[in-house]
């Protein structure tokens, strides 16, 4: 996947028709997408360790070859010191860090302040990175993830129930499934993404709408590949569970 661009619409149309099809109002894909994670899931393996010169084990999951080499030399700058090299991994991580914690948050302000947190942080501990095999942006997320989590546990604020342009493609009117499709606003994901667990919301963030591979996410979750099949595949059938009652058999 490419950390800048992520096409966020499709992310939640790829989560409704999840949902829908774990209703059973649409039909199971006869070749499931890798977001349709229909039944349980096979374990994975657990992630390697390593020592500080761990060049060998870098590792980037952009799909051109040519910016992989690029972040992670910027990376291996940034971790001497280089401060031109770091402004560049910020621009091009900032977007998505800041779309996750505005997904996870619902405030664009506090958002904000968390990204700039984020890429504090991560500044100043650039030279304790280890590569051991990780991602750069998955580590930038996790540093996410563990300000949000705190920022709630502190009970300085809750999810708020606002959409902004969340729901922009809902409007989609091509045919029968688009217009089921269509009636599952993402207003009604989000409330039902607000009820699930923490693991489960931030794993079908990262999943659907930030378009994270199962091996990134694991990464950022700190667990194994089979736990986040497994956490995708109840957190879908959970999200079902919650959409209001006309859209399930009570």
């Amino acid at each position: 996947m490419t950390w800048a661009d992520h096409d966020a619409a499709r992310g939640w149309d790829d989560l409704r028709a999840a949902v829908l099809v774990a209703l059973g109002l649409l039909p199971q894909p006869a070749h499931a997408p890798a977001w349709m994670l229909l039944s349980e899931a096979t374990v994975g393996g657990p992630q390697p360790g390593g020592a500080y010169d761990d060049s060998d084990q870098a590792a980037s999951s952009e799909a051109s070859e040519a910016e992989r080499r690029r972040l992670i030399a910027l990376v291996e700058l940034a971790r001497g010191g280089d401060g031109e090299a770091f402004g560049q991994l910020y621009d091009h991580y900032h977007g998505s860090i800041y779309r996750f914690l505005h997904y996870r948050t619902r405030s664009t302000s506090l958002a904000e302040d968390l990204t700039s947190e984020t890429f504090l942080r991560a500044l100043r501990a650039m030279s304790g990175f280890r590569w051991q095999g990780k991602d750069f942006g998955a580590w930038l997320m996790t540093i996410a993830r563990n300000l949000c989590t705190d920022h709630f546990k502190a009970g300085r604020t809750r999810l708020e129930v606002t959409t902004e342009d969340m729901g922009r493609h809902d409007d989609a009117t091509e045919g029968p499934e688009t217009e089921v499709l269509a009636g599952l606003t993402s207003d009604v994901l989000l409330h039902g993404l607000r009820e699930l667990s923490d693991e489960q919301r931030d794993c079908l963030i990262m999943r659907f709408l930030q378009g994270l591979s199962i091996a990134e996410t694991a990464e950022v979750l700190g667990r194994s590949e089979g736990a986040v099949k497994q956490l995708q595949l109840r957190g879908v059938r959970n999200l079902a569970k919650l959409m209001p009652a006309g859209w399930r058999d009570e």
